[in-house]
């Protein structure tokens, strides 16, 4: 399936400031008492929502009226090879950027192009009080917030009150993501990171839902003024939220996999025992009635996550999974 390219990819030049002696990163400090807010894109380099709405929050004139602001841009070497004629090619140069939030990654002998900017980003992301880590999609998927099975990033991801569908999980076999790092992951620790999926890669609507959640950021921490964000707002309807939580991560194990047919994201399968996959010669099967089928990917090589499969539960259940 060959899907339209309905955005640009921006001109990122307003955001060439340098923070702390990080590239990249452009900081507003109130000077007055609050948390520090930090607003990442472009981990991925084909994921171009992301700095659309950053230009935009830059451009919108809002700034922290307590604690600081940050606006980071990552993998900007991957975001640089990025083609229209070819855009999935550059999600990342020599690896994922968003699966090596370890330490024996990032204090390790690795020199990839990833792991360097990542050791560079390390001083911000270890600051940050909040954090919200744009993405988007593959696949024509309704967007998305993903939590993670801590109680501190399903409580922040509910007052966001948007987009309709958060989705608890605990990441990937194949590495730890960045709102999985450090601080994020320690349930004792008040610092939260949470990851949106904004829609499909090049859609024009996941511009609009990716500014709506940065600046639902801005009025959830109360860094800005929630009379002054009305202004700004997208258009976009605020449905009741929809809470999935993921029990089977499907990690690829052999070297063919195939899907039984497309799936697009938060299909939901109604009978137990579905076949909806073959890896290699073992099917893949849903474990539960009404299964909800997350993200199933594009990339499909051993040792990545093909899909993920979750169940509906209540919306009051925004607490620590057991």
């Amino acid at each position: 399936m060959t899907l339209p390219i309905e955005i640009e990819k921006p001109d990122i030049t307003p955001l060439k400031n340098r923070h702390d002696g990080i590239d990249w990163v452009t900081t507003f400090d109130s000077g007055r008492t609050g948390p520090h807010v930090v607003i990442n894109a472009l981990i991925h380099g084909n994921e171009i929502s992301g700095p659309w709405s950053l230009l935009r929050l830059l451009e919108s004139g809002l700034r922290p009226q307590a604690g600081k602001l940050s606006l980071a841009l990552a993998n900007i070497e991957a975001f640089n090879a990025f083609d229209p004629a070819d855009p999935g090619v550059t999600r990342y140069l020599d690896e994922d950027m968003n699966r090596l939030w370890i330490p024996e990654k990032l204090e390790g002998s690795g020199e990839t192009i990833e792991l360097r900017r990542a050791r560079e980003l390390l001083p911000l992301y270890r600051s940050a009080d909040r954090l919200l880590d744009l993405h988007s999609m593959s696949t024509p998927s309704p967007a998305l917030m993903i939590s993670t099975v801590r109680a501190k990033g399903r409580v922040l991801a509910k007052a966001f009150g948007r987009p309709q569908f958060v989705v608890a999980d605990r990441g990937h076999a194949n590495g730890t993501r960045l709102i999985d790092f450090g601080r994020f992951a320690d349930p004792a620790d008040p610092a939260v990171a949470i990851l949106l999926e904004a829609g499909q890669h090049w859609a024009r609507v996941a511009l609009d839902i990716s500014y709506a959640c940065c600046l639902e950021m801005l009025r959830v921490t109360g860094i800005v003024d929630e009379r002054d964000i009305e202004a700004h707002m997208p258009d976009l309807e605020k449905p009741e939220q929809k809470l999935v939580e993921v029990t089977h991560p499907v990690t690829i194990r052999n070297g063919t996999f195939r899907f039984e047919r497309d799936f697009t994201g938060l299909d939901i399968i109604e009978t137990a025992g579905t076949v909806i996959a073959m890896d290699g010669d073992e099917p893949v099967v849903t474990p539960y009635d009404n299964c909800v089928l997350v993200m199933p990917s594009k990339r499909l090589g051993p040792g990545l996550t093909a899909v993920r499969l979750g169940r509906l539960v209540s919306p009051d259940a925004f607490v620590e999974c057991p």
